[in-house]
């Protein structure tokens, strides 16, 4: 098993940045694919960001592409989501998912992930 903890999340006016941390212990964090979810308030919670377990290949939702960046660093156990020119829009609740397997491939769906992190809350004003 992995345990998942975000971290970085907090208050910004629009047009800020944020970094969100995802930190993983347990099995190795290399034999897992990660990925961004959020949840908007009164919404269902939607993909924004994966990356594969080599960082070979990443995909975005349209709606960040451009803005958000994910990236991992498997010597630290850890995944980010970098978030540029932020909008109302993008104010949510993050959670940080992993999949395990051997593939090396990136996953979009919430049913194709294995664990979850608690979700750290994003707000952007206005």
């Amino acid at each position: 098993q992995v345990q998942l903890v975000e971290s970085g999340g907090g208050l910004v006016q629009a047009g800020g940045s944020l970094r969100l941390s995802c930190a993983a212990s347990g099995r190795s964090f290399s034999a897992y694919a990660m990925g961004w979810f959020r949840q908007a308030p009164g919404k269902e919670r939607v993909f924004v960001a994966a990356i594969t377990r080599s960082s070979g290949s990443t995909s975005y939702v349209d709606s960040v592409k451009g803005r958000f960046t994910i990236s991992r660093d498997n010597a630290k156990n850890t995944v980010f989501l970098q978030m540029n020119s932020l909008k109302s829009e993008d104010t949510a609740v993050y959670y940080c998912a992993a999949r395990y397997g051997r593939d090396d491939l990136v996953y979009t769906l919430e049913v194709q992930y294995n664990y979850w992190g608690q979700g750290t809350q994003v707000t952007v004003s206005s």
